[in-house]
């Protein structure tokens, strides 16, 4: 999943939000070196991943891309995933998607002390951009395949993936309802885990 998701199925709790958000930057035993809650933002965000990456419905609809983009097609799923989920916002969310993403870049700016130097040199345009309500748009995940494409090494054309989702538009969204039911109750249920592995003081809402 990408950073919509991982966000999402956080449970609104600010520093695991921030764990999950940063934990690609962090590698290997690092994760111990940050606070309790955040260090379980990473631990769940790691879980996320796996559990994504062995999901037979997201091998189904991530197979589509791979005669043309091979191994990039499940980094181009992760995009068009957090597009269904941006579209499909008000079933997963009482909260207004916009305030959701302006309270996030809130928490960004207020705890950028602790953010990995990979992270504070991206987040600033993740925020200028708006890249989270992005997601909702056609013309949104097209850019912002686009400048995933600029960072790869082979420049490979990966807004073309996007005429493919739409001729599977339904299929696809389907597949992602699908998914997403699994993905949030095993991300609960994780949390739930590391919340008795690594007990914590607060679980504050960051709305």
């Amino acid at each position: 999943m990408n950073y919509l998701a991982h966000i999402y199925l956080s449970q609104e709790r600010p520093m695991v939000t921030l764990g999950n958000f940063m934990a690609d930057a962090v590698k290997g035993n690092d994760y111990q070196n940050y606070s309790t809650a955040i260090k379980k933002g990473i631990l769940l965000h790691r879980s996320i991943d796996s559990y994504t990456d062995s999901h037979p419905i997201v091998y189904q609809s991530a197979h589509r891309f791979f005669n043309k983009f091979r191994h990039y097609n499940k980094v181009i799923n992760d995009v068009l995933y957090d597009h269904f989920l941006a579209v499909n916002w008000a079933e997963y969310s009482f909260v207004n998607l916009d305030d959701f993403i302006e309270n996030f870049y809130i928490l960004l700016d207020q705890h950028k002390s602790v953010l990995p130097q990979k992270v504070n040199q991206f987040y600033p345009i993740m925020i200028k951009q708006n890249w989270l309500k992005s997601y909702q748009s056609i013309s949104g995940i097209t850019q912002i395949l686009d400048q995933m494409s600029r960072r790869i090494p082979t420049k490979a054309p990966l807004s073309e993936a996007v005429p493919i989702m739409q001729n599977h538009y339904l299929s696809m969204q389907n597949e992602f309802e699908i998914f997403f039911t699994d993905l949030i109750q095993h991300a609960q249920e994780k949390l739930a885990l590391l919340d008795q592995e690594y007990p914590e003081e607060t679980n504050k809402k960051f709305y």
